[in-house]
């Protein structure tokens, strides 16, 4: 009877072990490959933020992050599935563009606009020297200006009054 109960014991303990690790595991920090110091605009009907920052990015994920006085005031990460902001709960990404951009936009708008990448599968891409512009309308949906020209994104909607600018600053 002894034995069986130091057997219990020791069985709870390692499982009690295994499931504090794999909680810690969780709150691990994600590897980014490329850090940036930018200076980002955020702009929509329901948030405001203006100021030097940092992008974090890898292959799949990204991490923005404005300060102000030297205290982080907006953390914005945008995984494969997912967009968390500081403040508010993660969001699948359909639900972040509804409440916080249009629900109209592609879901992968927001990544794409922080890499500097074509929007609405490149929809009316003009290639320039040094980057390209798209200018997307839907008639009472989004008049979309999009530009990537050298170290700067600028991303403005007038319809539904979203500017998302970001300016490299190496």
């Amino acid at each position: 009877m002894k034995k069986n109960r130091n057997g219990l014991m020791l069985v709870k303990n390692v499982l009690l072990v295994l499931f504090v690790m794999w909680g810690m595991s969780g709150c691990a920090t994600k590897e980014y490959a490329k850090q940036e110091s930018v200076f980002i605009v955020f702009k929509t009907p329901t948030f405001r933020h203006a100021d030097l920052g940092f992008m974090y990015t890898n292959a799949n994920e990204m991490k923005v992050e404005i300060y102000s006085n030297g205290q982080a005031v907006m953390a914005l990460e945008i995984g494969k599935e997912k967009i968390c902001m500081s403040l508010l709960e993660c969001l699948d990404k359909k639900s972040f563009n509804k409440s916080i951009l249009n629900e109209h936009y592609p879901v992968d708008i927001l990544r794409h606009i922080f890499r500097g990448e074509e929007i609405f599968s490149g929809i009316d891409s003009v290639k320039t020297r040094n980057g390209f512009t798209q200018n997307i309308v839907k008639a009472d949906k989004y008049n979309i200006n999009y530009t990537v020209l050298n170290k700067q994104i600028i991303f403005r909607d007038t319809i539904n009054d979203i500017l998302i600018k970001v300016k490299r600053l190496k």
